[in-house]
């Protein structure tokens, strides 16, 4: 072949291959053109760059003061519980539960950190109106922000469930919901720490299994820490416990010692804020170093359940008629147990429908309630229970 047709021949060659790699469809990449590098770490074992981390306990054990505390580490360059240094960086914070004046500031400042570097994300701003930022909507917005911005190496949503704009009990909404706070992490190259509780009721049970919602919370995160509050042995004061429960790309154990203390402002003596104290590491599983905190349950956590349960199963049967084999699986993957959603049917009397292929629940009507409830009236001592002719038959699904 002589050399001009060589030449149009590459050239041939080259643009099928441009308007291959330009056309729509699945990307493949060849195992052999990646290198391997190691994971990049904010704090060694427990914050990495560009992977989604979750912070989750039961209410007052301070999960929120200890993110503003690895915020102000991270503005200052300060040291990390375990001595290490941390280098310099920028923080945003979104907080859908403290005000940041009067809560989150004087914390900061509390502990040292250095506040130009500290973002907090104030709202966003449509067709020139400003409205409350929500991360379900505006994460695109925010990722535009932080690049101008620069250096951002943490991201702290409180609570990470407000960047689930659909059923955050869903498996697949909560995966899809939670990819695009994943993606700004990997884009940013930062960590991205979201605050979450504790299912109230579920002591005792795998700490990552307990993270309020879908179990999709504590899969998609790369890390999942937890903390908790225990008691000395000597009736000595409590102590308190963040352990790293789950962990893909490092040690899955362990932990640090902390307590939390009221502070001064050295600006203004009449601001008090609260601050984190680390204490000594400790060293075993997440589920064994809580085992002590739960060792005695609290009373409290059997209505507790019930009453995330009914929640659970209004917003599932608030569109209608639900299949209860589809209900049963839904609930058992948001912590659920069948004996609470059970419960929770009995006392929202829901009723059981047989339908041609299966059984399903119902929310009763108006006129449903209203007939229950003169039954009920009218029947002295005796209550009702769900649809009770029913029951044979529907235990089948169970």
């Amino acid at each position: 072949m002589t050399a001009p047709y060589v030449k149009l021949a590459a050239l041939v060659d080259a643009e099928v291959e441009r308007k291959q790699a330009n056309d729509d469809g699945v990307i493949l990449v060849c195992a052999s053109t990646l290198k391997p590098k190691p994971v990049s770490w904010l704090w060694r074992d427990w914050l990495a760059h560009g992977k989604l981390h979750i912070l989750a306990g039961a209410p007052g054990q301070g999960k929120t003061t200890i993110a503003i505390a690895l915020a102000a580490t991270v503005s200052s360059g300060g040291r990390w519980p375990d001595g290490s240094r941390c280098e310099p960086a920028n923080v945003l914070i979104w907080s859908g539960e403290d005000d940041p004046a009067d809560t989150l500031l004087p914390r900061l400042l509390a502990m040292g950190a250095d506040v130009s570097r500290i973002f907090f994300v104030d709202g966003t701003r449509i067709e020139g109106k400003v409205q409350s930022f929500d991360p379900a909507r505006d994460l695109v917005q925010l990722t535009v922000q932080a690049e101008r911005l620069g250096s951002v190496a943490l991201l702290i949503v409180d609570p990470v469930v407000s960047a689930v704009a659909g059923d955050s009990h869903k498996n697949t909404e909560v995966r899809r919901a939670l990819q695009p706070l994943v993606d700004l992490g990997s884009t940013l190259d930062a960590a991205v720490l979201g605050i979450s509780h504790f299912s109230k009721g579920s002591a005792g049970r795998d700490p990552t299994e307990r993270v309020t919602g879908s179990l999709a919370f504590g899969a998609v995160a790369r890390i999942v820490m937890c903390v908790a509050k225990t008691k000395e042995q000597d009736g000595g004061d409590d102590k308190r416990i963040l352990a790293r429960a789950k962990s893909n790309i490092g040690p899955d154990d362990g932990g640090f010692e902390y307590s939390i203390a009221q502070t001064g402002l050295a600006a203004d003596a009449r601001i008090t804020a609260s601050v984190i104290q680390w204490g000594a590491s400790v060293q075993g599983t997440a589920r064994d170093l809580l085992a002590e905190a739960e060792a005695e349950p609290d009373t409290s956590d059997e209505s507790s359940a019930l009453d995330d349960a009914m929640q659970f199963l209004c917003c599932e049967l608030k569109d209608g008629p639900k299949a209860a084999k589809t209900i049963l699986s839904e609930a058992r993957d948001a912590g659920h147990s069948v004996r609470t959603i059970n419960r929770a049917k009995a006392e929202l009397r829901a009723e059981s429908l047989k339908e041609k292929t299966c059984w399903v629940w119902a929310l009763p009507s108006n006129d449903a309630k209203r007939a229950k409830e003169a039954k009920k009236s009218n029947s002295g001592n005796i209550g009702t229970v769900g649809t009770l002719g029913t029951v044979a038959d529907e235990s089948e699904v169970f």
